[in-house]
Formats: structure tokens, sequence, C-alpha cells
């Protein structure tokens, strides 16, 4: 296997960091929603962030998970 040039290998460590960065932070799931949204409901808005974290909240609090674990 040939030597990864440190070029490359500093722009693979930044896009991990920004993934993990942005899904411990909700973005990534707030960005999956976003694009699912437009697909499914085209030309109709996309609910901000803030108003996704809401209804996620919402959710999470009428619905509660069950059991122990």
């Amino acid at each position: 296997m040939s030597p990864v040039h440190p070029q490359l290998a500093r722009a693979r460590l930044i896009r991990g960091l920004r993934w993990y960065l942005k899904e411990i932070s909700g973005a990534g799931a707030y960005e999956r929603f976003a694009q699912q949204h437009r697909q499914q409901h085209p030309g109709t808005p996309v609910p901000t962030r803030r108003e996704f974290e809401r209804r996620k909240t919402q959710r999470r609090e009428n619905h509660p998970p069950t059991g122990c674990c």
C-alpha cells in the first residue's frame, strides 16, 4: 500500500472531525431532516432548526420511551 500524501491525510482528518462535531451537536440530524423534507414536500418551506428541535422535544415528551433501557 502506498503512503498517503500529508495534505490528503489532513483533509480526511478535518472532514472526519467536522462530521463528528455535526453529529454530536445535532446539526447532522437537522440536515438529514431538511433534505428529506425538501424531497417529500417540494415547494414548502423547511422548518427552522429551532422549530425542528422544538418538535423533537415535544415528540420525546409526548411519547417517552418505555422499558428500562
